[in-house]
Formats: C-alpha cells, structure tokens, sequence
C-alpha cells in the first residue's frame, strides 16, 4: 500500500445534515453571541468615529474571511472539487501544505484555550454581578455584598466538563437552536438596556 496516508477524517465518512435553517443558526450565534452585551461598553469607550470604524473593520475581516473559507471548502476548484475539505486543517493542508497545516493547528488549539479561559472567567464574574445585584436590591446599595467567583469558575467548568461527554456533541441540531435563541435574547436585553437608558 504505497502512497500517502490519508487523514483521519477521510477514512471515517460523516454524513453531512446541513441545512439552511442549522447554517442560519450557527450564523446568528457567531455574529450576535453574548459579546453584544457589552458591544455599547466598548463603542462608548472608542468614541462616536473609532467606534463604528472599528465596528466596520471586523465586520469587513469576517466576510473575508468567510469568502476565504468558503473557496476552500473544495479544493482545487472552489465550484466542482473534487476534493472536500471537512475541516479548518483540511483546508490549509490541502493549500499550504503539511507544516502550515501544523502551525494553523497550533494556533487553532492555543485560540480555543485562551477562548476556554476567557468564557470561565467571564461566566464566574457574571454570576458574581448577579448575586451582588441581588443582594442590593433585598439590602440597599450601603449594604456590604460582596461574594468570591471562584466556585462558579469551578461549576462552569464542571459543567463544561459533563457537557464534552455527550455522543455526537458537534451533531446535536437543538445546542444550535438554544444557542441562537439565546443570542437574540442577549441582542434583546442588550437594545432593551440602550432604550431604557435613552
């Protein structure tokens, strides 16, 4: 058997279930996600003309980059193939080769946990803001609320943890749902706080 070794993913055959509304989904959930919470925070601190600049640049990096992604979903020919690639490193081994294939990995992974890190923290603070909240509206603002993060940063992560060990974990069509359900409601709570403050 000579030749090269194909890789993984080319031996195992996942059958593709894609739709337009599942793709609308994941869509709705990238591009709003929970970070519109704290879009307002961050135009206010840019200012009215480094703001929407800014706002325009990513959105401009993102459709390229999603142009990008979607000539090499077949490779060579972005049309007609007749090789399709599965993956992120699919593509760039296809495109750049092996070594580049490592590296995009590299990066990929250290991206994921720097992202992992972040939302743990985030949702330990979250959680913390909530609970002193809480406490000021049953106590009064003079009211000594204070409370620690470091058990909700350990329950997301057990939660997270417990989550990882669903079968099928990246087939599963209602996360997409929820997970767009709760972008909009993130957008809603978002538009509902600029109006009350307006």
């Amino acid at each position: 058997m000579g030749g090269e070794a194909t890789p993984l993913l080319q031996k195992v055959p996942l059958k593709r279930t894609g739709n337009v509304w599942t793709a609308v989904a994941h869509i709705i959930t990238g591009v709003i996600g929970s970070g519109v919470l704290s879009l307002s925070w961050s135009m206010a601190q840019l200012g009215w003309i480094a703001g929407p600049l800014a706002m325009l640049s990513f959105a401009a990096t993102t459709l390229f980059s999603a142009f990008l992604l979607c000539n090499c979903y077949r490779s060579p020919d972005p049309e007609h193939g007749p090789t399709r690639n599965r993956s992120y490193i699919e593509a760039v081994d296809m495109n750049l080769g092996k070594n580049n294939a490592l590296a995009c990995g590299f990066l990929l992974q250290l991206t994921l946990y720097g992202f992992g890190i972040a939302y743990t923290v985030t949702s330990g603070i979250s959680m913390r803001a909530i609970q002193v909240s809480n406490c000021y509206h049953k106590e009064g603002h003079e009211a000594a609320c204070e409370y620690g993060d470091a058990f909700y940063m350990l329950l997301f992560g057990v939660v997270q943890i417990v989550l990882s060990q669903l079968p099928n974990f990246h087939n599963i069509q209602w996360l997409s749902v929820v997970a767009a359900i709760m972008s909009f409601t993130f957008a809603l709570i978002g538009l509902g706080l600029g109006l009350a403050k307006v």
